[in-house]
């Protein structure tokens, strides 16, 4: 089956969340992910400590002129994945349809969720000067997660207030969403994921996301 890949299908990166909302996201990323796993989610302090600790190193990585973009990226990537649940995630967006999918496409589905969500946001890296990410709170958020406030001070504009979702899994902990300004990462792409599906199947969103991670890695080659 061929499927369309253009903007009317409502994954195209700029369409799913603003470009403040994926910078944000991609700054507060790389920035927070490694502070987040070493053990039960519990709101005692320890997550924020690190995160504010990892948030001004990660900055300094990123205004760092003699690392390049490529070397970002592969940084970006690594902690990325190492950091958040992205099956957790990705069943959760894909939402009744991930218990219809047979096996073949769960496997594959997953496979292009991760790579796309990898691609997307470690193409909007570069570009950072002066932004100073602090940690404003963290409480429970029911049995199982916390919730981590920060704060982006930038510059160009005003602060952006950002949320994380930490769960603890196995013994290790994993962020399982991000809010930015309200908004949830998880919940839009949901909604997203849920309108492509109904008119093209699971397999024909595998093929749009597909499409997007390799439109993407183009980009990022030719730049």
């Amino acid at each position: 089956m061929q499927v369309e890949t253009g903007n009317s299908h409502g994954i195209e990166p700029r369409r799913m969340f603003s470009r403040r909302t994926i910078i944000c996201i991609s700054l507060a990323l790389i920035v927070a992910l490694h502070a987040l796993w070493a053990a039960p989610a519990q709101a005692n302090g320890e997550a924020s400590n690190f995160v504010q600790r990892l948030g001004d190193q990660a900055i300094g990585v990123l205004q760092d002129d003699g690392i390049s973009l490529a070397e970002r990226e592969a940084l970006f990537r690594d902690i990325l994945v190492e950091g958040f649940d992205l099956k957790l995630i990705g069943r959760f967006v894909l939402a009744r349809h991930w218990k219809r999918a047979n096996k073949e496409q769960q496997i594959n589905y997953l496979r292009a969720f991760g790579e796309f969500i990898v691609r997307k946001y470690s193409a909007m890296l570069g570009g950072y000067s002066g932004e100073v990410l602090t940690v404003v709170s963290e409480q429970a958020s029911g049995d199982k997660d916390v919730m981590v406030h920060t704060r982006i001070d930038r510059p160009s504009g005003p602060p952006i207030e950002t949320y994380w979702r930490v769960r603890g899994k196995d013994g290790a902990l994993r962020i399982i969403d991000v809010v930015v300004e309200g908004i949830s990462m998880a919940v839009t792409q949901r909604a997203e994921f849920k309108s492509v599906v109904q008119r093209h199947g699971v397999d024909g969103l595998i093929q749009i996301l597909d499409a997007q991670s390799n439109k993407l890695s183009a980009t990022a080659s030719a730049d």
